[in-house]
């Protein structure tokens, strides 16, 4: 059998990490799913975190002999020591990430990259970005991450960490954010963030309420809810256009758990990036919505046939 066959008729590995859940399945060469799995992220010490990743791989993988294994992550990352600090994972900080997963793969090549990149390469490779090749993809969850796809192929910067659009600062006097800064798109986008804001203006301040209730009230017309989320927005879309305009993007694409509220907040940050959106080469932006569950998956084992192609 040819190497190119062997290629074609094998799988690979992707991984997605993040704050809320964790993903893996195995992935042909054209981005087809063959078997994978999810659980919710667990709390705990850094060895607590892994053994339940660990249970999840070994249950996907089964008899399975991968090529190589593509790991997207929360972030920071420090690439050239395969190492993750994700922020909204406290229990691994420098944790050893890449060389934990090898131990339980074996000797294959195991890629890593921020999941937003993940997020943005999986839409550039089969969903909404197939039709360009410059995107923003941007995942606003627990936290907000985003990625960067240039030239068709991924702008990761010296550190891996480029496109890090949820700690764009916005506010320079603005809330504080989890990563030690103020007035971080992620302090006003992300999901807790904006049910926080919106119990303190007096939304639901006694019930135990997630971004899915605030999303239904905001489309239900609460006004309390619509505001969190139209806060979000602006912060969301200063971010967007800043981004624009540094390496002069055409399209953006959002997705995580907190844009399923669909119109809730994909209409308001459209209206902010119009109207933030100025300079001539930005003003076409275009904002839409990922058409894939599991893009930072399939950019994540896109990473991975890369490796071995």
């Amino acid at each position: 059998m040819s190497d190119d066959t062997a290629l074609a008729r094998g799988t690979v590995l992707g991984i997605d990490i993040g704050g809320t859940k964790m993903a893996a399945a195995l992935v042909s060469a054209d981005g087809t799913i063959l078997d994978g799995d999810r659980i919710l992220t667990p709390p705990g010490g850094a060895d607590q975190v892994f053994a339940a990743l660990g249970e999840l791989i070994t249950r996907v993988r089964g008899d399975a002999a991968p090529l190589a294994v593509g790991i997207g992550s929360a972030g920071p990352l420090d690439l050239q020591h395969g190492l993750v600090s994700p922020v909204n994972i406290p229990g691994w900080r420098n944790f050893p990430l890449v060389d934990r997963v090898r131990e339980l793969v074996g000797d294959v090549p195991v890629t890593l990259g921020v999941d937003g990149h993940c997020f943005a390469l999986g839409e550039y490779w089969t969903g909404a970005g197939r039709e360009v090749d410059t995107l923003l993809g941007i995942v606003v969850s627990t936290g907000v991450g985003g990625g960067l796809v240039v030239g068709g192929k991924p702008m990761l910067g010296q550190s891996g960490n480029a496109a890090h659009i949820g700690h764009v600062v916005v506010d320079q006097d603005g809330e504080s954010c989890a990563c030690g800064s103020f007035g971080c798109v992620e302090a006003y986008a992300s999901g807790p963030r904006m049910v926080a804001r919106a119990k303190r203006s007096g939304w639901r301040m006694d019930e135990d309420v997630d971004a899915a209730v605030l999303a239904a009230d905001a489309a239900a017309g609460d006004e309390l809810a619509l505001a969190a989320f139209d806060d979000g927005a602006q912060a969301l879309a200063a971010g967007i256009v800043a981004t624009a305009v540094t390496v002069d993007l055409t399209t953006v694409v959002i997705g995580g758990g907190v844009a399923k509220a669909g119109s809730v907040l994909f209409d308001p940050v459209q209206a902010w990036v119009k109207r933030l959106a100025q300079l001539p080469f930005v003003t076409d932006l275009s904002v839409e919505p990922a058409q894939l569950d599991n893009a930072g998956l399939l950019g994540a084992a896109h990473q991975a046939w890369t490796a071995v192609s």
